[in-house]
């Protein structure tokens, strides 16, 4: 999965210009299901969101408290398009998961929030539907990112590429040892090596 997460001071959503759900103080999630992700995918995310430490404490200590801590509202909404790309100037979407797919992991990432944590704290948008989304962020975009009033918008991303193996270190052995290992087969047996050079023939006159 990928979320995208934006600590705001109130968020709504409206479809139809009808107001479907709002919150105050907490965290804006979108939301975007790949074509792989399973519950267990949701269930990473939930704990992710819920744990990230996005305020600062009574003591003023910088990203120190979660929405849990602060006792904040959360508002989910579907967002298939986090998984587009752009081929050429059209966005593709491919990456994403089929409707059924997406609904399914989607409606049990949002009861998996609202189990996690408070279900009346914790709100929904609608699933493919055309939402309209407003925000108020907690903080000017731009500002020193150490200050408690900035901006804050994290992704997280469950299926980030693995780490390339490190290469093995150099043979430390010594030069003996290295040219030993050529003059060996691979059964163990001592080989013998030839260099063929030409020599010029007015040096043989």
């Amino acid at each position: 999965m990928k979320v995208v997460i934006q600590r705001v001071k109130s968020a709504s959503v409206s479809v139809d210009s009808e107001l479907i759900s709002s919150i105050g103080k907490g965290l804006l999630v979108f939301a975007g299901v790949g074509q792989e992700d399973t519950e267990k995918e949701a269930d990473q995310v939930v704990n992710k969101v819920l744990k990230a430490k996005f305020w600062p404490d009574e003591n003023g200590g910088q990203w120190k408290r979660n929405v849990q801590d602060i006792e904040g509202e959360i508002l989910c909404v579907s967002q298939f398009t986090l998984y587009g790309k752009m081929k050429g100037n059209k966005p593709d979407f491919h990456d994403a998961a089929d409707p059924q797919t997406a609904r399914r992991v989607y409606d049990y990432f949002y009861k998996k929030m609202s189990n996690s944590y408070v279900a009346d704290r914790v709100k929904n948008g609608v699933f493919q539907a055309m939402m309209e989304v407003e925000l108020k962020n907690d903080g000017p975009v731009g500002v020193d990112y150490r200050s408690e009033d900035a901006a804050v918008t994290i992704e997280i991303n469950t299926k980030l590429p693995k780490k390339e193996p490190k290469e093995p270190k150099a043979d430390k052995g010594n030069g003996k040892d290295k040219e030993k290992d050529k003059d060996q087969n691979q059964d163990g047996e001592q080989t013998k090596q030839s260099i063929e050079f030409t020599i010029p023939a007015e040096l043989l006159a």
